[in-house]
């Protein structure tokens, strides 16, 4: 099978009397959302956005956002989705190099763009009524590309994943085999829509016909206000936002209706696994990133205190092997993660995909025990995960080495209480420059959450005999640091 219905479309004919999106103020039905897609569509269509066209989406999580998305699949255009928390500089990068033809976005979050090679479409643009026929899309090819996500680079420039209409629908059909499916299931997504795990949530709501409660952004009370008054039963989080929630709930526990708290970014900690447990609040760990559209790997509940650190075992029609060398490694045997199945991208825009005979190659360190379970030691080798944010120092490091004063610069993640890991920068200078005068120079260029939170001062940087960068020994040389 290549093709099938338009999600929404058929969603709409099969349940179009339950509830599709939740928000504080709103509830649509999945008829509701077909008749705001579709008129999504039609201004879209008149605006000239065309079958094939790359459109960028840079939004806040709102009804308006969930039915752009809708709409561009309408019409067979691919959607860009665009970081709200990156700069101007960054997000101008993106949409040049995705090749983006339009650019829906929140008056809010528009920028003074310089000679932009995109037309701007106002995110609250509606057609007072159709007065034409709607062209759009009845089915979706599986192999075609549904939506583009830029994730950083290890060389510093990100790359655009291509997600196809069948990466989504195996992610969808995947989780659903891991944590079944309930009809009355709630799904809250307090994760922002431009991120994998928020956009998987809107497409399981679709496939599986299930009511997404969608917040703009995360609040822990509202979070378990969610649970506690409106029904929710799974909810996407990364370690910080449960903390953050556990703290919120106090004595409180969850009604016996709640029945899955997905954790992603990494692995939890032992007193928070516990408390969950105390509490009985299932926790179910995953490892996962965007290229494979979401969540790859995942444990379950039963398993978390005895394999714990693990991310799990994969998703039913999902392999991962463990590989050095060209060889694959035996249980306990540290090398790269490679992972293979539908929801895995097909490559990113424009460049070179890692995929060799299927299998991508994950640039993740790990390694599998004799039961087949998945230990993630190093995320992409040095990648910081701050706060379910992905931070690569590569990123930076080149925007403290363009700087006339930086000769060297390596960042690395140092401990957080609140957000996990943070970025630390350590440096070389060749000119008298200050910590504050670096740190302002850097907001000019990153998204808040890469700044670094230190500048540490260094007579030379870690290096190992190819003269390569050992970010991992930063850490171990802050004791010769002259702060």
């Amino acid at each position: 099978m290549n093709t099938m219905p338009n999600w929404l479309k058929q969603r709409a004919y099969l349940t179009p009397d339950r509830i599709a999106l939740m928000t504080d103020d709103k509830t649509l039905t999945f008829r509701e959302l077909h008749e705001l897609s579709e008129q999504k569509a039609y201004v879209y269509q008149q605006m000239g956005i065309k079958k094939g066209q790359h459109a960028a989406i840079l939004m806040k999580n709102s009804i308006e956002m969930a039915s752009a998305i809708h709409a561009l699949t309408y019409l067979g255009a691919t959607a860009v989705l665009l970081n709200t928390r990156l700069t101007a500089s960054e997000l101008d990068w993106q949409l040049r190099d995705s090749e983006a033809k339009f650019l829906i976005c929140d008056a809010a979050l528009n920028q003074e763009w310089e000679n932009p090679s995109w037309t701007t479409i106002d995110s609250i643009e509606h057609a007072s009524t159709i007065t034409g026929p709607v062209q759009y899309e009845y089915s979706f090819q599986l192999d075609q590309t549904a939506t583009i996500m830029y994730t950083s680079g290890t060389t510093g420039k990100p790359k655009g994943v291509l997600q196809t209409y069948g990466n989504h629908y195996w992610s969808a059909a995947g989780s659903s085999l891991n944590l079944g499916h309930h009809h009355d299931d709630r799904w809250l997504c307090a994760v922002p829509l431009f991120h994998i795990s928020g956009l998987s949530i809107l497409m399981r709501g679709v496939i599986y016909g299930m009511t997404v409660i969608l917040h703009e952004s995360f609040h822990p009370s509202r979070a378990n206000r969610a649970i506690m008054e409106k029904g929710a039963t799974i909810v996407s989080v990364v370690q910080t936002m449960l903390s953050q929630m556990l703290e919120s709930l106090g004595e409180s526990t969850y009604p016996g209706t709640f029945r899955c708290m997905l954790l992603g970014g990494g692995p939890a900690p032992i007193p928070l696994l516990k408390e969950c447990e105390m509490k009985k609040i299932p926790v179910y760990q995953t490892y996962g990133m965007t290229e494979t559209s979401s969540q790859i790997v995942t444990l379950s509940p039963e398993y978390s205190l005895t394999k714990l650190g693990s991310a799990g075992k994969p998703l039913f029609p999902c392999e991962i092997k463990i590989m050095k060398n060209d060889l694959a490694c035996p249980p306990f045997t540290e090398g790269e993660i490679h992972v293979q199945g539908p929801n895995v991208t097909k490559g990113y825009w424009k460049r070179e995909a890692e995929i060799h005979n299927g299998w991508l190659q994950t640039g993740d360190m790990g390694y599998l025990d004799e039961e087949g379970f998945l230990y993630v030691l190093d995320r992409r080798s040095d990648l910081i995960v701050s706060g379910g944010e992905n931070i690569y120092p590569a990123e930076i490091e080149a925007a403290l080495l363009s700087h006339p004063s930086v000769i060297e610069a390596g960042v690395t993640g140092m401990p957080d209480a609140k957000w996990g890991q943070v970025p630390h920068a350590f440096i070389a200078v060749n000119n008298a420059v200050s910590e504050e005068e670096l740190i302002s120079y850097c907001s000019a260029m990153l998204a808040k959450y890469k700044i670094p939170k230190r500048i540490h001062f260094l007579s030379k940087l870690p290096r190992n005999a190819s003269n390569k960068l050992v970010r991992r020994k930063l850490a171990e040389a802050l004791g010769g640091t002259h702060d």
